[in-house]
């Protein structure tokens, strides 16, 4: 990651591509007040520097049919052998497992799953993590809704 001091334009650009990331070098220079040119520079700068790490598309999970959302706590049997790596290298081969944080507190870590149905998730549960040898207690919440979920960075944009 190259050295890069960030001005006040970054963090506008960073906040709108957060929000935005298809809108045109125009639109985006038209918003911070740039012309074409040096706002594309600013964002290739950015790029270069590692701070715009990737661009992606948001799908909407409702709308590809994917209704259960988890999360769980998991405990890890430490008495395993190199049980962290061991468990990290099957979680990742559970495609359903979107997210996992390593954590403090009353468990190891912390795995969302995204999944079409209960039945699906049943079958995560207790014919996949269930069956990973490192864990040792698992606890399952099932989200009823989404009260807020945001991809913009807690940064001072202004």
């Amino acid at each position: 990651m190259t050295d890069y001091r960030l001005d006040k334009t970054d963090y506008k650009i960073m906040k709108i591509l957060q929000e935005n990331s298809k809108i045109t070098n125009l639109d985006l220079s038209k918003t911070i007040g740039l012309s074409p040119a040096p706002t594309l520079e600013r964002v290739k700068k950015l790029e270069q520097a590692g701070i715009i790490d990737s661009y992606h598309a948001k799908l909407n999970i409702n709308a590809m049919g994917l209704q259960v959302k988890t999360f769980v706590l998991v405990s890890l049997n430490w008495k395993q052998p190199d049980a962290m790596d061991r468990f990290l290298e099957k979680i990742r081969k559970i495609d359903e497992v979107i997210e996992v944080y390593i954590i403090t507190g009353e468990a190891d870590a912390l795995i969302k799953i995204i999944c079409k149905d209960i039945p699906t998730y049943e079958h995560i549960l207790f014919k996949k993590l269930s069956q990973i040898e490192e864990i040792e207690r698992l606890k399952s919440m099932v989200t009823l809704s989404t009260a807020k979920e945001s991809t913009v960075l807690p940064l001072k944009y202004d």
